[in-house]
């Protein structure tokens, strides 16, 4: 899905809301930043396999977005911290009902698994 599906007015609500989460780390970031902000180096930490490259790109789609908002701290060296906004929080709120489905969906597999 293309980023200006983000911004078109004439998809649907469903599809909008895809568009912002869409990729492979947003949903997961979005998980992480629900519980406190963190720094970016925190983040890739906690997330192996994402790069420095990616985190900047995936966050400052999310910051354009209006998920995240960025706060740099006028310390040396430079700290930069990034929250969930408001927008972030109730996007997060939204994709838990999702959430709660795809662990049920897993169940039913696991379970489909063990019996043949």
């Amino acid at each position: 899905m293309t980023r200006s599906r983000a911004q078109d007015r004439n998809v649907c609500g469903v599809t909008a809301a895809i568009a912002v989460i869409d990729g492979k780390w947003k949903t997961v970031l979005l998980w992480l930043l629900q519980t406190r902000p963190h720094r970016p180096g925190e983040m890739r930490r906690r997330l192996p396999g994402l790069t420095e490259k990616v985190l900047t790109q995936t966050l400052r789609e999310m910051e354009a977005d209006g998920l995240v908002h960025r706060e740099v701290h006028d310390e040396r060296p430079l700290k930069t911290v990034y929250s969930l906004t408001a927008f972030g929080r109730e996007l997060s709120a939204a994709l838990e009902p999702l959430s709660d489905w795809g662990h049920r969906r897993l169940e039913k597999l696991a379970e489909a698994e063990q019996v043949s």
